[in-house]
């Protein structure tokens, strides 16, 4: 029954001509009988009996509701005049005041300021014509009422103006957020998509690379040293299966939309040892310090990097290493740059490792100093003329360091190291507590 009810208002609601129709003949139909009605309980010596001229005017003035969604200000003016008309000739207006009382409220809900304030001074022009006319000027009460209804009903119209007015925006307001949000979701998964790119690039880079160097080596030893062949092969083996899991937890958020995606944990500083133990493997000789400038001396044995013991490393060789001291304790830092600062370590000994030279060494420094941490990779290689000849120096990987240290406000230098070799050295700002 309400879905009937609703649906037969929206219909009215399009054909707004149908109702005012309806609503004009009803008044038409009443005005006649209320016409004799007003005649019979009337003055006989000031008002006539309706006739077909008097009953005409009426039921004109009553049809003409029928058009007041377009001109309703014309038939306004007209159905005061055909007042005018029945009070100077004698005849009852029947229902014309009530005519006019809607064709106000009318013109108020409908139409601007300046015309709606004409309204109310029209009818009432009229009404006071038609009581001279009629000799019923001196009827104080009868014309304050109706000024009474008059305004009451043009505020009324007003309201309804502004109510109409005030939804129209509250919807449009809503159709304009929701293109902000459809805008901010696919702002949102474009964004997403890039940082996956990112990350994807950045574990291919670093994982195949690592693999190419280790098969390289299995090559080179096959023949005089299977047992050193079969470890490279064993590595190549765990690389790749890390490899396509990391690619296979990233790739599986494109599949999904609209459902949460359960991630493993980001790498981040405390996986830097590990990085630095499995580039040393590789071949590349690596130093790793981690420092915090606010170590005390009581802490100086016992550093830890989020969770991780902080280390200086130190390789002769490939695949031997040392502790060389250990410094200070670094705080947990923020998701975000726990995971760019792997990241910009990975993608810097991944690039030394492809372009440095078989002999070439590499040094990381992370330091946790007051407000910010400091990320320094280098190497001692073949410095940038080797990256520029594979074209790597305007390649994905240095875009990709820029935009994660940009994306926190870092600072980054990338570049030849005093002395040969290459650099890149990042800070990122921290909030201290």
């Amino acid at each position: 029954m309400r879905d009937t009810i609703g649906s037969l208002r929206a219909w009215f609601h399009g054909h707004p001509l149908i109702p005012d129709v309806i609503f004009g003949a009803a008044l038409a139909a009443a005005s006649v009988p209320f016409a004799h009605v007003a005649h019979a309980f009337g003055d006989p010596a000031r008002l006539r009996e309706p006739d077909a001229m008097g009953l005409g005017l009426i039921v004109a003035g009553c049809l003409s509701v029928a058009l007041r969604g377009h001109r309703p200000f014309l038939m306004l003016f007209l159905v005061c005049v055909a007042e005018v008309t029945l009070a100077s000739t004698g005849r009852n207006s029947s229902l014309l005041w009530l005519v006019t009382l809607v064709l106000v409220y009318t013109i108020a809900a409908r139409r601007g300021l300046a015309l709606s304030l004409c309204a109310p001074a029209l009818a009432l022009a009229g009404h006071l014509l038609s009581a001279a006319a009629e000799g019923r000027l001196g009827e104080w009460n009868s014309h304050l009422l109706m000024a009474v209804f008059t305004v009451s009903l043009w505020i009324a119209g007003r309201n309804a103006l502004l109510r109409r007015a005030y939804q129209a925006e509250l919807r449009d307001r809503a159709r304009r957020m929701e293109r902000v949000r459809e805008a901010d979701t696919r702002a949102a998964r474009a964004e997403e998509r890039s940082r996956i790119a990112r990350e994807l690039h950045d574990v291919v880079a670093h994982h195949v690379s690592v693999m190419t160097v280790q098969a390289a080596a299995a090559r080179r030893v096959l023949a005089g040293n299977p047992e050193g062949a079969r470890e490279a092969l064993a590595a190549i083996e765990e690389l790749g299966r890390t490899a396509m899991a990391e690619m296979r937890s990233m790739v599986g958020v494109l599949r999904t939309e609209g459902a949460l995606v359960e991630r493993s944990p980001q790498p981040g500083v405390r996986e830097i040892p590990a990085l630095v133990d499995q580039m040393r493997e590789a071949g590349l000789r690596t130093q790793l310090c981690i420092e915090d400038e606010r170590a005390t001396p009581e802490t100086a044995g016992a550093a830890e990097v989020a969770g991780v013991a902080g280390t200086v490393r130190t390789a002769g060789t490939a695949g031997t290493a040392g502790t060389a001291g250990t410094a200070g304790t670094v705080r947990t830092l923020p998701p975000g740059v726990d995971l760019a600062a792997y990241r910009l370590v990975q993608e810097a000994l991944t690039n030394s490792l492809r372009h440095a030279g078989p002999q070439a060494r590499a040094w990381v420094r992370v330091r946790h100093e007051p407000g910010e941490l400091a990320i320094q990779v280098e190497d001692d290689g073949l410095g940038p003329r080797a990256r520029a000849e594979d074209g790597e120096a305007t390649g994905h990987g240095l875009a990709g360091i820029r935009e994660r240290v940009a994306l926190y406000g870092g600072l980054l230098r990338i570049g030849p190291r005093d002395g040969g070799g290459f650099e890149v050295n990042a800070r990122f700002p921290l909030k201290d507590t």
